[in-house]
């Protein structure tokens, strides 16, 4: 559940969710709440929502210029910093659980969109928290249209990065992906699918294109070859 601050325009006590219980709100203390929650407050002018750091007209620009830059054309910006890795007691022999092993993964940090955000990187939902903000709090940005040409020109030189990789993939080539957000990996699926899927028919192993011969030779009458005499006519 993402989070973002807001600052109240009246007293609201605590609300008991699912999620866990909320802060008291008490003018003009900011807090940080669900993001439902401070959409609704603010659609009922009950408060005001903080805009993260990152949503920012200097750390858009700055994230931007990293994305175009030749020198960092094949890669894309870092995503926020990890937090400490949290485990349990691992069973003796068993390193599943060891404190190494877990840490929270980027849908999950909990100040990806709030006053706390880092402002260097762009969180896993970037693209639908910058769409919702500017849709139903555009009167909290500074400067709310420049935001929105920002968002959209990332958009576009991410996906064009993301196109442009899996283009030129290979098999056995891979492609990093660190850094992409939830909703990229989403438009980007179906193109990767088919690609997959064509490298799949079209790369399959030896292995498999010889059993397949054998299978057809053997229901034509013909017998098969040895595997001996196989790997003589590619040395040839």
């Amino acid at each position: 559940m993402e989070h973002v601050t807001v600052i109240p325009r009246q007293r609201l006590d605590g609300l008991e969710l699912l999620g866990g219980p909320t802060k008291p709100l008490n003018p003009p203390f900011s807090t940080p709440l669900p993001l439902w929650l401070a959409l609704l407050l603010k659609k009922q002018r009950r408060a005001n929502i903080s805009p993260p750091p990152w949503l920012s007209v200097e750390a858009l620009t700055h994230i931007l210029d990293f994305e175009t830059d030749e020198r960092t054309a094949e890669v894309f910006s870092p995503a926020p910093t990890m937090p400490r890795a949290i485990g349990m007691t691992p069973l003796e022999g068993d390193p599943y659980l060891s404190r190494d092993s877990l840490e929270l993964s980027p849908p999950f940090m909990s100040d990806a969109a709030t006053a706390r955000a880092q402002e260097d990187a762009l969180p896993y939902h970037w693209l639908e928290l910058g769409h919702l903000l500017l849709t139903h709090a555009a009167d909290d940005f500074d400067e709310p249209d420049t935001v929105r040409k920002l968002l959209r020109d990332l958009r576009e030189v991410r996906m064009s990065k993301l196109r442009k990789g899996f283009k030129v993939l290979g098999p056995g080539a891979g492609i990093k992906m660190n850094g992409v957000g939830g909703m990229e990996v989403a438009e980007v699926r179906g193109f990767v699918v088919g690609m997959v899927d064509g490298l799949r028919k079209i790369n399959r192993s030896r292995e498999e294109s010889r059993k397949e011969r054998e299978i057809e030779e053997r229901e034509n009458g013909l017998g098969s070859s040895s595997y001996a005499d196989e790997e003589d006519e590619d040395m040839l």
